[in-house]
C-alpha cells in the first residue's frame, strides 16, 4: 500500500500515542476530525492498523527478567513444528516466539520475575513441551532500545 506525507504523519501519531482523539490529529496534520476519522478507518479496514494495545511498565508487574531462549527441535518434521507452536502459544511468559534460520530453530522473548522464576518456568513448562532438543539462554543486562514503532 502506498502512503502519502500525511498517511505517514498520520500513522507516526497513532503510535506514539493511540489515544489521541481525532480533534487533536486534526490540529497536527491540518485537517479536517471527518478527514482524520477516515484515513484512520482506511487504514484499519485495510489492514495496516490492525489492533489498539496498552504497553504495560515490566518493572511495576514484575516482569522484568528477560530472557532469549534459543530452542532447538529434535526434527524438523511438520507435526513436530506444528505441536511446538501450538504448545509454546500457551506459555503466558512467552511474548515473542520467532521460526528461525541457522543453527537453532526458534527464539523466544520471556519475561518472568527473577532467576528463580525462570528456573520454575523451565522445569514445569517449557521442558515439558514435546520434541525440544536442547536450550540456550541469554539473560538482558540493560534494555538499549525497545520501540513498536515502525517508521514509513
Amino acid at each position: 500500500m502506498n502512503f502519502d506525507e500525511t498517511d505517514k504523519k498520520l500513522l507516526l501519531f497513532l503510535q506514539e500515542d493511540a489515544k489521541q482523539t481525532t480533534k487533536e490529529l486534526s490540529h497536527k496534520l491540518g485537517l479536517s476530525v471527518t478527514a482524520v476519522y477516515e484515513r484512520i478507518r482506511k487504514l484499519e479496514n485495510t489492514g495496516v492498523i490492525s489492533k489498539y494495545v496498552a504497553i504495560l511498565d515490566r518493572n511495576k508487574i514484575h516482569r522484568n527478567f528477560i530472557v532469549l531462549c534459543h530452542i532447538k527441535l529434535a526434527q524438523h518434521k511438520k507435526e513436530y513444528v506444528l505441536q511446538f507452536e501450538k504448545e509454546v502459544m500457551n506459555l503466558e511468559e512467552v511474548t515473542e516466539c520467532f521460526h528461525v534460520s541457522g543453527d537453532y530453530d526458534y527464539i523466544l522473548k520471556i519475561g518472568v520475575k527473577d532467576m528463580e522464576d525462570y528456573r520454575n518456568f523451565m522445569l514445569t513448562k517449557l521442558t515439558t513441551l514435546q520434541h525440544i532438543a536442547s536450550t540456550h539462554s541469554s539473560f538482558m543486562i540493560s534494555e538499549v532500545k525497545n520501540t513498536t514503532a515502525i517508521v514509513l
